[in-house]
C-alpha cells in the first residue's frame, strides 16, 4: 500500500509539473487578472449597486477559465503518451494501469484546483479591497462546490482521452458541460414538453449527464445571500465524488482492455 501511494504521488507530481511547464496556464492566469481587475473596480453608469452584475460577469469568467483548464489538462493526459510511446516505460517500472490512471487523474485535479484557488484568491482580495468583506462563509462554500465541479470535469476529460482524439474530446466535453451548466435545471420541463423519442433522449441525458449546475453559487456570492446549510454542500460534494468515481471506473475498464 505504501509503495502504491508513493507511485500515485509521483505520477500526480509529474502531471502538475507538466502543466506548469507549459505556458498556457500562465497566459490564462494573467488574462484572468487583467479581466478581473477592471471588472471589480468598474462602476457601470455610476451606480454602485450595478457593480454586482459586473462581479457576476467576473465570476462567470472564472467558471469558464476553470473549465478550460480542467478540460485542457485532463484531455491531454493519455494521447501524448500513446503518440510518443512514453507510456511503455511508465508501465514497465512496474506501474499498474490502475495506478497510472489514478495518479494522472489526481495530478490533473491538483493542477486544476491550484489554478482555481488562484482565481478565487484574486477575486476575494479584489472584492475585499473594494467592499471591505473578506472571504465570507458563502464565498468559501462557493470555492468548495466549484472544486467539486473541477473534480467532475477532470474525470470526464480523462475518460474521453482514452476513447477520443484530443480535439473531439474537448469539443464533446465542452458541449456537454456547457449545456448542462446552462440548461440542466430545465431538463425535466423540457422532457415533459417534448414528444417521443426526443423526450426519451433528453430523459437519458438528465439521468446520466453531469449536473454541473449543482455547483453554481455565483449569485449567492455576488448578491451576498446567506450561505447554504453545510449538509447541502456535503450532499453536492458527495455527488461530485460519486460521479467522478463512476467515470474513473469506466476509464479503468477501457484502459485495461486497451492495447498499448
Amino acid at each position: 500500500m505504501i509503495v502504491w501511494l508513493r507511485q500515485v504521488r509521483a505520477l500526480a507530481a509529474l502531471a502538475v509539473l507538466e502543466l506548469y511547464r507549459r505556458k498556457d496556464l500562465a497566459v490564462v492566469l494573467i488574462l484572468s487578472l487583467l479581466i478581473l481587475c477592471p471588472l471589480i473596480f468598474f462602476t457601470p453608469f455610476g451606480i454602485s449597486g450595478a457593480s454586482r452584475y459586473v462581479n457576476e460577469m467576473a465570476m462567470l469568467l472564472i467558471w469558464i477559465f476553470s473549465a478550460v483548464i480542467a478540460l485542457g489538462v485532463s484531455a491531454r493526459l493519455f494521447p501524448p503518451e500513446f503518440e510518443s510511446r512514453t507510456i511503455f516505460p511508465l508501465l514497465a517500472k512496474p506501474v499498474g494501469r490502475g495506478t497510472l490512471l489514478v495518479g494522472k487523474y489526481l495530478g490533473a485535479c491538483a493542477a486544476s484546483l491550484s489554478a482555481l484557488l488562484l482565481f478565487y484568491l484574486a477575486y476575494g482580495v479584489l472584492v475585499g479591497v473594494r467592499q471591505g468583506v473578506w472571504f465570507p462563509v458563502v464565498f468559501l462554500q462557493a470555492l468548495l462546490l466549484h472544486a467539486g465541479f473541477v473534480i467532475v470535469v477532470a474525470a470526464l476529460g480523462l475518460l474521453g482521452s482514452l476513447v477520443l482524439t484530443p480535439s473531439a474530446n474537448l469539443t464533446i466535453c465542452a458541449l456537454l458541460v456547457g449545456g448542462m451548466f446552462f440548461y440542466g435545471q430545465r431538463l425535466p420541463a423540457l422532457v415533459a414538453a417534448q414528444p417521443p423519442p426526443a423526450n426519451a433522449i433528453l430523459g437519458l441525458i438528465h439521468w446520466i449527464g453531469p449536473h454541473v449546475e449543482f455547483f453554481d453559487m455565483r449569485r449567492r456570492v455576488v448578491h451576498e445571500w446567506p450561505p447554504l446549510p453545510w449538509r447541502v454542500c456535503g450532499a453536492v460534494m458527495l455527488y461530485a465524488v460519486a460521479y467522478a468515481t463512476v467515470c474513473l471506473l469506466a476509464a479503468r475498464s477501457i484502459f485495461m482492455r486497451k492495447k498499448v
